[in-house]
C-alpha cells in the first residue's frame, strides 16, 4: 500500500468528539485548498456513523461553499434528519473557522431485492493495460502544458490512466467527452462504509476538466477561475474497489458561467458501481483595467 493511500484511509477514520459531532484533518501535502472529494468523503462518514449497520447510503447531494483550508480541522456537524423503516436521511454540515464550507444530505437504505438493469459498459473504450498512467505519461508526453505536469506529478492514493490525450494537449474544441480508468493504490478494507467513502472521493477526479474541452480550455488556464459548486451522487451496487474502474464523463452544458458534467462509474466487468453529476464554476475571469 502506498504512503498516499495510508494516509487517505487514515483521515477517513473520524475523531468522534461529541454526539453527532466529528472531526477531520487534512493529509499532509502542499494543496492551495481542500480536495472537494475529501470533504465529501469524510462528510459521508461522519453521516454513516449515526446509522446502524443493516442501512447503507444510495445517494447524497452536496454543496460546496467556501474552500477549505488544508492547515486546521474540518468538524462535521450531522444532523438526524430521519429514521424511517426503510429510510433514513442525514444532513451534515463541514466547518472551519466558524462557517459552514460544505453541506451534504446523505439517504440509507435496507438492502432490498427488486428490479435491475443498467446501461452497459461504452465497447469501444481501451483496456486500462494498453494505457500509461498520468506519472509514466510525463516521460513520454512532450507537449504536455506545465500546468499539467505539476499536477500529474503530484502523489495520490489513485491512479490515473487517460483514455485520450488530445483533451490535455490540444487546444482545438473537442467534443465534452473523455473516459478514464483509476484505481486505489492499496487495498480498500472490506467494509462498506469505507468503500463508499473512498468512491465518493474518487468521484470528484477530472469532472470540471470535461466541460472546459468544447471551447478548447482548461481547468489550469489562468484566465479562469474554477470551483466545484454542487456534487451529487447514486451508488447503485457495492463493490470492493479491488481492481480497475472506468470512469465515463460527459458535459450536456455551461453557460452562465457554470459547467455541468456526468458520470459513471464501472467495474472493469462492466458492473455499474455509481453514477455521478456535478456543476462547477467555470468563470472567464476579466483582463485588469489599463491605466
Amino acid at each position: 500500500m502506498s504512503e498516499a493511500m495510508q494516509e487517505l484511509l487514515s483521515i477517513l477514520d473520524l475523531e468522534e468528539l461529541e454526539h453527532n459531532l466529528y472531526r477531520g484533518r487534512s493529509p499532509k501535502m502542499n494543496w492551495q485548498r481542500v480536495f472537494g472529494g475529501q470533504t465529501i468523503a469524510q462528510a459521508l462518514v461522519a453521516a454513516c456513523r449515526t446509522v446502524g449497520p443493516d442501512r447503507h447510503v444510495h445517494s447524497l447531494h452536496g454543496y460546496f461553499m467556501l474552500p477549505g483550508d488544508t492547515t486546521v480541522p474540518i468538524v462535521y456537524e450531522v444532523d438526524r434528519i430521519r429514521d424511517g423503516s426503510s429510510f433514513t436521511t442525514r444532513r451534515v454540515v463541514a466547518i472551519q473557522h466558524g462557517r459552514a464550507i460544505f453541506s451534504l444530505e446523505a439517504s440509507f437504505q435496507r438492502d432490498e431485492e427488486g428490479l435491475d438493469h443498467q446501461f452497459a459498459m461504452p465497447d469501444n473504450v481501451p483496456p486500462p493495460s494498453s494505457l500509461k498512467t498520468q506519472r509514466e505519461l510525463l516521460e513520454h508526453a512532450e507537449h504536455l502544458p506545465e500546468d499539467i505536469r505539476r499536477f500529474w506529478a503530484r502523489e495520490r492514493p489513485l491512479e490515473i490512466k487517460p483514455v485520450n490525450l488530445d483533451h490535455y494537449t490540444s487546444r482545438e474544441k473537442l467534443p465534452p467527452r473523455q473516459n478514464i480508468w483509476l484505481r486505489t493504490t492499496g487495498p480498500v478494507p472490506a467494509d462498506r462504509t469505507m468503500q463508499v467513502a473512498v468512491l465518493a472521493y474518487l468521484s470528484d477526479m477530472t469532472l470540471l476538466d470535461t466541460s472546459t474541452f468544447a471551447h478548447g480550455r482548461a481547468v489550469f488556464d489562468r484566465d479562469l477561475q474554477v470551483a466545484s459548486l454542487d456534487h451529487a451522487m447514486w451508488f447503485h451496487r457495492p463493490h470492493p474497489l479491488d481492481g480497475w474502474l472506468l470512469y465515463t464523463q460527459d458535459s450536456p452544458s455551461a453557460s452562465g458561467a457554470r459547467g455541468f458534467t456526468r458520470g459513471a462509474i464501472y467495474s472493469q466487468e462492466g458492473v455499474l458501481i455509481a453514477s455521478v453529476a456535478q456543476e462547477g464554476l467555470i468563470r472567464l475571469r476579466k483582463p485588469p483595467a489599463s491605466s
